[in-house]
């Protein structure tokens, strides 16, 4: 009898631990670890500020870790940290990691809702479209129109059961991805219409609440193409300024990007953008010198050749030009980069 209970004591704990490892088993199936980087070997050829003029080197411009996970049915949550290299050719300090993303999702069919730190829908689409985030930032990114993050509650899905019609809306603090200082709220929105597969236009439009009356709104629309072969888009962004004393400024970009397939691992890339006015926080784009004091047109032109489908070289060259300002015009600033991106 003795026999049979030791007997029946061991069937009942290699059951528990068949059970325990089925159940960390199937969380581990609904968890994901991933993450990607992206960085290059970079030479100022020429600027219009002459003391960074030859200066080169190595950077990460950014490192990312996401954390997903299924928490129950139609429930997941996520976390994504950031690091990067200061960009402004200075600055020595170590890369620091913040909270890029950090959000509940639950999804319902064709519709999602978010809390959290979660992706705007600013430029979210359009960087999709142009594919080469690794490369260069969006033109709205790129010329500090808003943020691709913010605290907030986002709805995001498809209206017809063809995923033709596409919104994301959002209701944030509009202090990105940092803490609300205010008591204005920030409103996005996005629609975005496929009439077929490979096309697709866009409308985006916000509204930023912000303290002493000096509110912003911006109004943007894009367009792209896209097939295996290639892809080309444009996109037109206008934001109005508002300021104390009851006047506005007002700065409008325009950016037209694409890139073509060579052969199966080569493909070829390049993008024109038009600042229409100077943009006062020109000097405090990272990793491109602007200049503050003019228009300015922006160009890059590369090659992406993929060592596997994880790894990529992409050789690039990004000039900047100014129309003339207050009698003079600046220098252009060429730089010339090889940008290496691998993720896992």
């Amino acid at each position: 009898m003795s026999i049979d209970k030791a007997y029946l004591r061991w069937m009942v704990v290699a059951g528990l631990a068949v059970l325990l490892g089925g159940l960390q088993q199937a969380e581990a199936q609904n968890t994901k670890f991933s993450g990607y980087m992206f960085g290059d070997y970079y030479y100022v050829a020429a600027s219009h500020n002459p003391d960074l003029e030859e200066r080169n080197g190595f950077w990460f411009r950014r490192i990312y870790f996401t954390f997903d996970q299924g928490i129950a049915e139609g429930w997941s949550v996520r976390l994504r940290t950031e690091m990067a290299q200061p960009g402004d050719f200075t600055s020595g300090s170590k890369m620091t990691p913040v909270v890029k993303d950090a959000y509940v999702k639950w999804t319902n069919g064709r519709h999602t809702i978010l809390l959290g730190i979660s992706p705007t829908p600013t430029w979210d689409r359009v960087e999709k479209a142009w594919g080469y985030r690794a490369v260069e930032k969006t033109a709205l990114d790129l010329y500090k129109f808003g943020s691709s993050r913010d605290f907030g509650l986002a709805a995001r899905g498809k209206l017809d059961a063809d995923g033709r019609v596409q919104y994301h809306v959002m209701v944030a603090n509009g202090a990105s991805n940092g803490t609300e200082t205010d008591k204005g709220k920030k409103v996005l929105a996005s629609l975005a219409f496929s009439p077929v597969k490979a096309f697709t236009v866009e409308g985006y439009a916000d509204y930023e609440d912000r303290p002493g009356r000096t509110n912003r709104t911006t109004l943007q629309g894009a367009a792209w193409y896209s097939r295996k072969e290639g892809r080309l888009g444009v996109q037109y962004a206008h934001q109005i300024q508002q300021k104390a004393d009851g006047g506005e400024d007002t700065f409008d970009v325009f950016s037209v990007f694409g890139a073509v397939r060579l052969q199966d691992k080569l493909h070829a890339l390049a993008r024109f953008d038009r600042q229409f006015q100077p943009n006062p926080k020109a000097s405090s784009i990272a990793y491109v010198p602007f200049a503050e004091d003019a228009e300015a047109s922006f160009i890059v032109v590369g090659l992406d050749y993929a060592l596997t489908d994880k790894v990529h070289v992409m050789p690039n060259v990004e000039v900047v030009t100014y129309s003339e300002a207050a009698g003079a015009t600046s220098d252009s600033d060429v730089l010339a980069r090889f940008t290496f991106y691998y993720k896992f």
